[in-house]
């Protein structure tokens, strides 16, 4: 058999003997389907079910923490994956569970705080949009959650770097990698209205001409800048956890994973090597990643 039927077969016993809900087997197929990806990615196409081992399930574990799945999804997606395992072991598909010596807290690697997305939706909110440095801060946020970008790579961002009419931005990486990311629905409009009706009316400093964000005195933004900004927010809307810019990529990663998109998208978008492989990473096509963002990301969902 192959993925596909033992996937099939895994869900009748989740409904038939588990009398798992359906959000709740939607769950556990998810992250079956999550490994089965990582497995794709890091070259092993002859893997199935019954030949997985523990140092597959670490190396994917391993693999989601360097994206930014926070340890308490990894968790959760453990449980889904060790009952996959256990329904194998009762079916007599395996003969040794490869989720036995996996231990929820030594997977992958520590992360820092993620926040959820009534967090990110309460602190936007607190943005006080009737001043300019309020507008330019919300379109700040919204880019960093939107399109999974380092703190160094928002303040570099350029504006003949920036491709609205195709909704795309092209980033210049570690290493000077190049990459095509998709900007958000939200993150279009209000960096739109702030490149429109605040940016034009500054004085700017030559030397940032080409750049997005500026500050007040027409020059770029520093990190320090945006993570004083973001602690503020954080600070007026209540959030009890230790946060950076780099929480906002984190938060990307996460609830684009938790809402079902496919790794490979995510790790692309984020700029990532190929993490436990060293085979050449296949690039997927620019509208695939538009709607990976579209289907998946929580700020491009109808509300």
């Amino acid at each position: 058999m192959n993925w596909q039927s033992y996937l099939k077969n895994f869900k009748s016993y989740l409904t038939l003997e588990r009398s798992l809900s359906e959000n709740s087997i939607e769950a556990y197929l998810r992250d079956v389907q999550k490994l089965w990806e990582y497995l794709e990615i890091a070259g092993e196409l002859d893997i199935q079910p019954e030949t997985v081992t523990d140092k597959h399930i670490f190396n994917f574990f391993y693999y989601i923490g360097e994206l930014g799945l926070e340890a308490t999804s990894q968790a959760r997606m453990l449980s889904g994956l060790k009952a996959f395992f256990k329904y194998l072991l009762l079916e007599d598909i395996i003969k040794n569970d490869p989720m036995a010596l996996i231990v929820s807290p030594k997977i992958g690697r520590k992360l820092p705080a993620t926040l959820s997305f009534p967090e990110i939706e309460r602190m936007l909110d607190l943005i006080d949009l009737s001043t300019n440095e309020g507008t330019r801060n919300r379109a700040i946020l919204e880019v960093l959650y939107s399109s999974g970008l380092r703190v160094s790579e928002l303040v570099e961002m350029k504006l003949t770097e920036c491709f609205f009419d195709i909704g795309f931005l092209r980033i210049i990486g570690k290493g000077d990698k190049v990459r095509l990311v998709p900007i958000g629905r939200d993150a279009l409009h209000y960096t739109k209205i702030y490149l429109e009706n605040i940016r034009n009316q500054q004085s700017i400093k030559p030397e940032a001409e080409n750049h997005v964000f500026l500050n007040r005195r027409g020059n770029k933004l520093t990190r320090v800048m945006i993570f004083l900004i973001i602690k503020d927010l954080a600070a007026k809307a209540g959030v009890q956890k230790n946060i950076s810019p780099h929480t906002f990529r984190h938060s990307f990663a996460t609830h684009l994973i938790e809402g079902g998109a496919d790794l490979r998208a995510v790790q692309e978008m984020l700029g990532h090597e190929s993490i436990t492989t060293t085979e050449i990473y296949t690039h997927l096509d620019r509208e695939y990643l538009q709607q990976t963002i579209v289907d998946f990301h929580p700020r491009s969902r109808k509300r």
